[in-house]
């Protein structure tokens, strides 16, 4: 049998301890699996003395995450801390100069300096996997780079971020308003420190960024990446979707056109019966679409302590194994840098209108669709209240451009009151 391969882990949060636990649970079916043991033998967390709720004795202790990553008795560095920067950031290029491996869960970090490192790991003759980094427990990276290698992707689509999914059912189970579901998720540890990352659509996006790079060959390109968060939905827009056989989701769409890279992750108007539709709770779905294969879906737990763990320790194996891969399925050097193109796709919408309760409002709201080239396929009146009246359309398919066009023309009617919503309805 090879010699051991020996792991540095540096953050002993959830994740870090869910791998602490694999490591230890599944010592002989990993060495079997992989024709190697693979051991701990260091770790770097900043408070030594917290309860892990896991035996650590027997590993050696930094504080410093970069002089974990530089011990000569680490052969993988497992960066499982978080942030885009600071220790994270310097322990991962350290590792890199060091001549370790990297296993990675930091979405963000890859997001924004993806490239660098990339080129840096491949020049020094190392590996970086990070398939914990995007949709927890779903081996989608894996899919995309091995399973689905002999497919030219068309689409990558997804609910990528559980906290938000959570929000919008339960919203619509409970018949709850967004703020106080918004609440109910705090309060029971679902969102991140800074909220706007679930909620404004930040998280997923970086994981969209990633799974585009993979998919289309591309350098990572997340500043490209058109953001809206689920803050502007209400429950009315739940139940009249619902009514209309729709669900709402926060769903990252990427798909390369002859225009460029189209990369967006909004707020969008999913067929109830549809996978996406069916997505409940905390779940995450990715769906990818190759020329040869047609469509796959994965469905399974986007985060927590068990499924994150599980997909840092299928990178680990697999570097056990000895399997060596370019960090996005090709060699870094050798990434398009992508055009980023505004999202030109038509498709259906939905917009919600507040009207002037008086004769002929309508009439004006039509005739601004029609001049922005938008034909109605349905449109909905609700009940009428204190002088204004909700109404629901659903468009026939047109350009974002269009809506913005039509959107600007309702504000010149003098019959809309506040703000109207559309909701792209997405073609699954």
């Amino acid at each position: 049998m090879a010699a051991p391969l020996r792991l540095g882990i540096a953050g002993l949060g959830t994740v870090g301890i869910g791998v602490v636990k694999i490591v230890q649970r599944h010592a002989d079916l990993i060495a079997a699996r992989t024709g190697r043991e693979v051991v701990i033998t260091a770790v770097c967390a900043r408070d030594k003395t917290r309860n892990r709720d896991a035996d650590l004795s027997a590993y050696a202790w930094e504080s410093d995450p970069v002089a974990l990553a530089r011990r000569p008795d680490v052969d993988l560095f497992i960066e499982v801390m978080g942030g885009s920067e600071g220790p994270a950031r310097l322990a991962t290029e350290a590792a890199i100069a060091a001549g370790k491996d990297v296993v990675t869960a930091n979405k963000a970090l890859l997001a924004h300096h993806g490239q660098a490192l990339a080129e840096a790991a491949e020049k020094a003759g190392r590996v970086i996997r990070f398939e914990a980094a995007v949709a927890g427990g779903i081996p989608v990276i894996k899919a995309l780079t091995e399973g689905l290698a002999g497919n030219a992707i068309r689409r990558v689509m997804g609910v990528m971020n559980g906290t938000c999914n959570y929000i919008l059912t339960r919203m619509e189970d409970a018949g709850l308003p967004y703020a106080q579901v918004f609440e109910e998720a705090r309060q029971l540890g679902y969102l991140e420190a800074d909220p706007n990352l679930d909620v404004g659509g930040i998280d997923a996006a970086h994981k969209l960024s990633l799974l585009a790079a993979i998919a289309f060959g591309t350098r990572v390109s997340f500043d490209a990446v058109e953001m809206e968060g689920i803050g502007a939905i209400s429950i009315d827009d739940i139940r009249h979707a619902a009514d209309m056989e729709y669900r709402i989701k926060l769903l990252g769409v990427a798909q390369l056109t002859g225009r460029g890279l189209e990369q967006r992750m909004t707020p969008c108007l999913v067929p109830m019966e549809s996978p996406l539709g069916q997505l409940q709770g905390g779940t995450n779905m990715v769906v990818l679409e190759g020329d040869s294969v047609g469509q796959i879906v994965l469905r399974g737990a986007g985060a927590g302590e068990g499924p994150t763990a599980s997909a840092v320790m299928g990178d680990v194996m697999d570097i056990a194994r000895g399997l060596r891969l370019a960090t996005f399925g090709q060699p870094a050097t050798g990434l398009a840098v992508p055009v980023a193109a505004a999202v030109a796709t038509p498709a259906a919408w939905y917009l919600r209108v507040t009207l002037v309760d008086k004769p002929g409002a309508l009439a004006k709201i039509a005739a601004a669709l029609g001049e922005a080239g938008i034909s109605i396929d349905r449109m909905r009146q609700y009940t009428h209240q204190e002088g204004s009246a909700r109404v629901l359309i659903v468009t026939h398919k047109a350009t974002r451009d269009d809506v913005t066009d039509a959107l600007s023309r309702f504000g010149a009617t003098g019959v809309v009151l506040g703000e109207p919503v559309a909701l792209r309805i997405e073609d699954v």
